[in-house]
């Protein structure tokens, strides 16, 4: 064979083996739906006993501000929680939750893009999911939700599962610091940099949009909102004023989320 098809065919081999050992090689990934079944029961079996259901909620959150910013959220955090656990996996997002009525629509069902379901079946389909996950071997169910209409449903939740499992070697969790940490915490620590509380606000307003800027920039229409004039009530922005927010301020918040957040299932879960 010429010297040049010899060089050639090598090259190609060498191509193809290291293609093949790609495709081989597990995802790195803390993404339960990213891994097969198999890599899955590996996982589990090598430590990973941790399942984080992440909990956001489709909703308008102002005219500047995508309807996923809860559920995009909830991930990237869940996430991050789970990459500094080292023994943890996270669930699909659950983005279906309680959101107010529509018959007639009330609370964020008034604005276009939300969906709500009834608080008996949001609490079922949790539920569900971690029998399932128990089912497969996970032994500490973390529930994290991202919104603050919800959070008795996640304990009444973790209630019911910790009485079912009375005796079993699995245990639920919602730790309040995930949203203690997002809502209250984060709050203060924004007065701390010179923030107004009439721009903190409760849904939409700074703190909202700067932890959206921090985690998925794409979802916040910044250009269009430093121009706007100051969102009211009827925007769906609440008690707040977003045009100073930043994704520097936002940070300040992911971390203490993040930190806070793994302090409490570490200390929850110790021993078991």
């Amino acid at each position: 064979m010429p010297s040049r098809l010899l060089k050639r065919a090598c090259a190609f081999a060498v191509l193809f083996a290291v293609a093949q050992t790609g495709f081989a090689q597990t995802p790195t990934t803390v993404q339960l739906q990213d891994l097969t079944w198999t890599e899955l029961r590996a996982q589990i079996h090598a430590g990973k006993t941790t399942a984080i259901i992440p909990i956001g909620g489709t909703e308008q959150s102002g005219p500047y501000i995508a309807v996923g910013k809860h559920n995009r959220r909830a991930t990237i955090l869940a996430e991050r929680i789970a990459e500094q656990l080292g023994n943890a996996l996270v669930a699909p997002t659950v983005a279906y939750v309680p959101e107010g009525s529509y018959a007639p629509p009330t609370s964020h069902m008034r604005f276009p893009g939300t969906i709500t379901i009834p608080d008996s079946t949001f609490e079922q389909l949790l539920a569900s999911a971690a029998n399932s996950f128990a089912v497969h071997g996970f032994r500490n169910i973390v529930f994290l939700g991202d919104h603050g209409g919800y959070q008795k449903d996640l304990q009444h939740v973790v209630a019911q599962l910790n009485r079912q499992w009375a005796g079993k070697p699995v245990r639920a969790f919602a730790p309040p610091e995930y949203y203690e940490a997002s809502s209250t915490g984060y709050a203060q620590t924004l007065r701390q940099h010179g923030i107004r509380d009439d721009e903190i606000g409760t849904h939409a307003g700074l703190a909202d949009t700067s932890l959206q800027l921090a985690v998925a920039p794409q979802m916040v229409r910044l250009e269009r909102l430093r121009n706007a004039p100051k969102p009211g009530a009827a925007d769906g922005v609440y008690g707040g004023d977003p045009r100073r927010s930043s994704a520097a301020l936002g940070q300040l918040g992911v971390d203490a989320i993040v930190a806070r957040t793994v302090e409490a299932i570490r200390r929850d879960t110790a021993g078991r």
